[in-house]
């Protein structure tokens, strides 16, 4: 459920030698952030799991996109999902907050799950704002926080003010948890995103260096080097704990120079270089491929085209098949304790 253009790079800042920036540095003292919520236990929570645990985002297997209308996700199913993942992972971030995915966090706490991050689709949707809104406020151990669209502004279904204001309606209408929104990186460099930046109470955001014209040829150190340089640099712009929901690498098609070996490789530099603390840490994306995804006519702005062909790899992400079968990445996360 997530666009992807091929977007240009607006820093380059992975070199051939890998050096860069450190993975979360001491804020910039002019960057924007909400500290408002800073010393809440859903945020204390939310970095506990940053620093000790491990966030997955996730989409239910049984939730998808036929003919541009969603499916209604299967509880049964669901919790099928979740006890696959729940070994390696203790945090999850969702993307949609109603057909169905109203289930996810009485599954995850019935799971020992420590975090949710309830994710809403459209926040300008009042039936999908109170749906994460009730799940916070009947799971309050458990969801940490919720956010507000998923590269909504780089879309164009929204501008950077109408997020800002949805984000001041969640803050009043739940002044206690944490609200943040996702957006690709190079978009939060923009002037005009500061208004949003401001009510944040913590930052997620999108860091794909596949879409960097140097991936396919570049070493997976430099690909992750390049999102360890991106969260320094969001840290010029940024005050608050920084959370990257999507970086990684699609196991197909082939022919595109992705495979599982690769993305193995990938996540094994990333787990390197960018060792997580409460300031920064990078969530595994995703879950589970999803073949949908690739036909997903909603996965594209207003006015866009793109044949199946050319979004192949929207199938691939997961670090599971659409069987629950995990891929080779897995061998070298280790179970938690």
């Amino acid at each position: 459920m997530r666009l992807r253009l091929r977007q240009a790079a607006l820093i380059l800042v992975v070199a051939a030698t890998g050096g860069g920036v450190s993975a979360a540095p001491a804020a910039d003292p002019g960057a924007a952030c909400n500290v408002s919520f800073t010393s809440t236990l859903a945020m204390a929570r939310l970095t506990a799991v940053m620093a000790t645990g491990r966030f997955i985002t996730y989409t239910p297997i049984s939730l998808q996109v036929v003919n541009g209308q969603p499916t209604t996700a299967d509880a049964s199913s669901m919790r099928a999902d979740l006890k696959v993942l729940r070994s390696h992972f203790d945090g999850l971030i969702t993307y949609v907050s109603t057909h169905g995915a109203e289930a996810i966090p009485g599954i995850a706490a019935a799971l020992n799950y420590r975090a949710v991050i309830v994710g809403i689709w459209d926040p300008f949707d009042d039936a999908q704002l109170n749906a994460a809104l009730e799940a916070a406020k009947r799971y309050p151990q458990l969801v940490v926080g919720v956010s507000l669209g998923n590269e909504t502004v780089f879309a164009k279904r929204h501008g950077f003010q109408e997020m800002a204001a949805a984000a001041i309606l969640a803050h009043r209408r739940a002044p206690d948890l944490p609200i943040s929104s996702t957006e690709p990186f190079h978009v939060l460099y923009d002037k005009a995103a500061v208004p949003l930046l401001n009510q944040l109470d913590f930052l997620l955001v999108n860091v794909h260096p596949v879409f960097q014209p140097w991936f396919r040829d570049a070493p997976d150190g430099n690909a992750a080097q390049f999102v360890v340089n991106v969260v320094g640099q969001l840290a010029n712009h940024y005050c608050g704990p920084i959370l990257v929901k999507e970086t990684g690498v699609p196991t197909a098609p082939a022919e595109e120079g992705f495979s599982e070996s690769r993305q193995a490789s990938f996540y094994g530099e990333l787990q390197r270089l960018f060792p997580p603390d409460r300031r920064g840490a990078f969530a595994y994306f995703s879950a589970f491929d999803a073949p949908w995804r690739a036909t997903d006519s909603l996965a594209l702005p207003p006015g866009a085209s793109a044949s199946p062909a050319q979004r192949a790899e929207e199938a691939h992400w997961g670090l599971y098949d659409g069987d629950r079968h995990a891929k080779s990445v897995m061998e070298q996360i280790p179970p938690l304790k």
